[in-house]
């Protein structure tokens, strides 16, 4: 019987990777079909792909796939070919890693969930069969020249922090759920108006495309392979590039240097700054943006409570994480909620 899982620990699968001589590319990509059986789809797929070395993150679920992950530069035409056998998933656009050093994930995860986007949408109605107009990065720059053009970015704060389209309009909210409503509440006197959504890779901006047709907006885009998609096409088109600053993504690398811009701060000095970090206490491991002199400062911690834990011993350590609730301490998408989560930490 073919080994489904890894049976080989987080830490040493990473140093595998570092020792590995061979470039890997980073990959993502979606797709929104029907999948009758998700548990055996999934099986099938982590067999094929394992015997590429392929390591990543999917996710598969009824409504389709969802899937970033690395592959050895020799495999690449094999995993293409794989992919295209089927028949879904034929010709399927792969958005290949902007900045990429081919570290991005070290272990292979194939899990199956109930969407492949959480969207908490209820409606027995909404279906994904009627979406938004794709838009590519020609088009893209022209509708943006139109002041009758609305932008929306579906992404997260942490991620919209660090970089975005020009004229970009946030979704001030923690999940993209809470973000579906909260669009539709916002633009409600927009309806008429050229709307573009745009996202990461695309797969949120297309469900949210759809749903506001759903609710009754009439001229909806949403941008073809997102982000990483409109940087390539603007390369090879010499467009000039409307996305400035960084694009977050859900990797080692926790983000893709587009512009030189530095557009975001600091939470611990207030100095420009982008690099997003998890705090190296692990009874916390906060995700936010420290610049190097901090990083210094506070030995790569969100704050001296966290430094002091660090530089503890290990068995120290490993005490005082018994019984912690970590959900206190994640990044809380929210800039209202995360700045003074900061403050308070620095404080004590």
């Amino acid at each position: 019987m073919a080994i489904l899982h890894n049976r080989i620990s987080q830490a040493e699968l990473k140093k595998l990777l570092y020792r590995e001589t061979e470039q890997r590319t980073t990959i993502s990509f979606y797709h929104y079909f029907t999948v009758a059986d998700p548990k055996q789809f999934r099986d099938e797929l982590y067999k094929a792909l394992n015997e590429l070395k392929v390591f990543g993150r999917i996710y598969i679920a009824h409504e389709g796939i969802n899937a970033q992950i690395s592959v050895p530069e020799t495999n690449f035409e094999a995993l293409k070919n794989y992919l295209n056998s089927i028949e879904p998933l034929n010709g399927i656009r792969l958005n290949i890693a902007v900045d990429d050093d081919g570290k991005s994930f070290w272990v292979l995860k194939i899990k199956v969930r109930e969407k492949i986007v959480a969207d908490g949408i209820t409606d027995p109605n909404f279906s994904m069969a009627k979406k938004g107009n794709y838009v590519n990065a020609v088009q893209m720059n022209e509708l943006l020249k139109d002041d009758n053009t609305v932008v929306i970015d579906m992404r997260n704060h942490y991620e919209y922090e660090v970089g975005h389209f020009e004229k970009a309009i946030e979704i001030p909210s923690d999940t993209f759920r809470e973000q579906l409503p909260m669009a539709v509440q916002m633009m409600q006197d927009k309806k008429e108006q050229n709307i573009i959504m745009y996202c990461t890779g695309g797969i949120r901006c297309e469900k949210a495309s759809a749903y506001m047709l759903h609710n009754g907006f009439k001229n909806v885009f949403h941008l073809q392979g997102g982000i990483i998609n409109y940087v390539r096409e603007a390369k090879e088109n010499n467009l000039p590039g409307k996305f400035i600053g960084k694009n977050f993504v859900f990797d080692d690398r926790l983000g893709e240097r587009i512009t030189a811009d530095v557009i975001a701060q600091c939470h611990q000095c207030g100095l420009p700054a982008d690099t997003h970090t998890n705090c190296k206490n692990d009874g916390c491991h906060l995700l936010f943006i420290q610049c190097d002199t901090c990083a210094t400062k506070y030995d790569g911690c969100c704050s001296t409570q966290c430094q002091t834990v660090y530089n503890l011993p290990a068995e120290e350590q490993k005490e005082l994480r018994k019984g912690i609730d970590k959900g206190m301490m994640v990044f809380n998408k929210s800039k209202k909620r995360l700045r003074p989560r900061l403050d308070e930490m620095n404080k004590k």
